[in-house]
């Protein structure tokens, strides 16, 4: 097992299920959301629809993954985080600069590690558009390893979203997404700081063939230093169920589900959507949750602390 400090051990603990697992309610959406509803483009809607969702599911998640312009203190202020719920923060602006085809991200303008770390955060995502083979990639690398220094300074866990991309107008194949995924996970998981990788499914979505999946996953977790957990990508939820069975059985941690959960609220008006969000999204967490506990493999298999009686005096 890896050695890790007391401050990212004590976040990763408030993550996770007693048994180690994650379930995190993934909010931090921002620009897909705005297009997904045009009144969302006015920030006190889209922070509403945040704060309902927080409301309804958050009791039914180990953590609530936000961004910090219109949900994290937004939710606090409100009283819907319940206190023995832990918090992620997202540090990236939504979107990316530069060609599609060599993507780079950035910190969102006036927000630092250091301010998620003040308000209570447990942990920070960080969000970085990746290809190996990509001219920006040891850009991003160093972004990377930039941002993870910075939570090594304040002992805050970090969790590291890679999003692929193509580097020709065309889609990426599922054997491309497989390559990308796996390297990707190879090359940025050993980078000082990185303590939890959120991945993308190692193939096309369209993908479900079970054996194909299990096997895909595999090789992320072979390929990880750290732990995993699934992202959502916008499936559906019965194809979500599928795809999270296989990563777990195939080593994944745990999940980080957003739209698969709520992505039919979105376009609802506010009575319908707190009543869908209290009835088929909270079942479909719960459900989500009891696959986890019971098939993820729990972070106490990657990480140990040491606590000699001095530790304090030079911590």
């Amino acid at each position: 097992m890896k050695p890790i400090t007391i401050g990212k051990l004590r976040g990763l603990q408030q993550c996770t299920s007693p048994r180690g697992t994650f379930t995190c309610l993934a909010l931090d959406h921002r620009q897909n959301l705005r297009k997904a509803n045009p009144a969302f483009v006015d920030d006190a809607e889209l922070s509403r629809f945040k704060v309902d969702v927080t409301a309804a599911l958050a009791a039914e998640s180990t953590a609530v993954l936000f961004d910090p312009e219109v949900s994290a203190a937004q939710a606090i202020a409100a009283g819907v985080l319940p206190g023995r719920t832990a918090f992620v923060v997202a540090v990236e602006s939504t979107g990316y600069t530069g060609d599609a085809n060599a993507r780079r991200a950035q910190i969102i303008p006036g927000w630092t590690v250091e301010k998620a770390k003040r308000m209570g955060a447990s942990m920070i995502k960080l969000l970085v558009y990746y290809h190996p083979d990509s001219p920006t990639a040891a850009e991003a690398e160093a972004f990377t390893k930039d941002i993870a220094a910075e939570c090594i300074q304040h002992d805050l866990g970090l969790m590291l979203e890679p999003l692929s991309y193509s580097l020709t107008d065309a889609k990426l194949t599922s054997g491309e997404k497989r390559y990308v995924v796996v390297e990707t996970a190879r090359r940025l998981t050993p980078i000082p700081g990185v303590d939890l990788l959120k991945a993308e499914l190692p193939l096309d979505t369209a993908d479900t063939d079970p054996a194909q999946l299990f096997a895909t996953c595999a090789e992320v977790s072979a390929a990880s230093v750290t732990p995993w957990i699934l992202l959502s990508a916008a499936v559906s939820f019965e194809t979500y169920q599928r795809q999270i069975i296989a990563a777990c059985q195939a080593g994944a941690s745990g999940i980080a589900v957003g739209r698969a959960v709520w992505q039919e609220a979105v376009s609802m008006p506010a009575e319908a959507r707190v009543d869908f969000l209290r009835t088929t999204a909270k079942e479909r967490l719960i459900r989500l949750n009891a696959l986890c506990t019971a098939l993820a493999k729990p972070v106490s298999d990657f990480y140990t602390a040491d606590a000699p009686f001095d530790w304090y005096k030079t911590y």
